[in-house]
C-alpha cells in the first residue's frame, strides 16, 4: 500500500505559473478593494477638509444640523434641540437642497 504512494509521481512543472497566477490575484484585490477605499478615503478627508461655518450637514449617526463653530478636534452642531460637539470623521455628507429639499416651499 505504501509502495502506491511512493511510486507516484512528483511535480515536475515549474513554479512560474503559479507565482503569476497569484501575482494576477493580487494585481486584481488591488484594483477591485484597495484602491476604491483609498479613493473613497480621500475624499472624505476632502471634504471634512473643507468644512465651513454655516454649512448644513448630516452625521453618519443620521443627525440633520448646521456647522456653528470649527474648532480643532472636531465642530459644534447646531440642531433643533440645541448645540452639540462632534468629531469632524462623524460628519458623513452635505445636507443640500437638490437632495434634501425643504417643505417649507410647500406648505404655502
Amino acid at each position: 500500500m505504501i509502495t502506491i504512494f511512493l511510486q507516484a509521481a512528483g511535480g515536475e512543472g515549474s513554479m512560474m505559473p503559479t507565482m503569476v497566477m497569484m501575482g494576477l490575484m493580487f494585481v486584481g484585490f488591488y484594483f477591485l478593494m484597495i484602491r476604491p477605499q483609498m479613493k473613497k478615503a480621500k475624499q472624505e478627508k476632502n471634504f471634512q477638509a473643507e468644512l465651513k461655518v454655516g454649512s448644513r450637514i448630516v452625521t453618519t449617526s443620521g443627525m440633520h444640523g448646521r456647522i456653528a463653530q470649527i474648532l480643532e478636534d472636531g465642530v459644534i452642531i447646531e440642531t433643533l434641540s440645541g448645540k452639540l460637539k462632534f468629531e469632524k470623521a462623524a460628519i458623513s455628507r452635505d445636507f443640500t437642497q437638490q437632495r434634501f429639499p425643504d417643505n417649507s416651499a410647500e406648505s404655502k
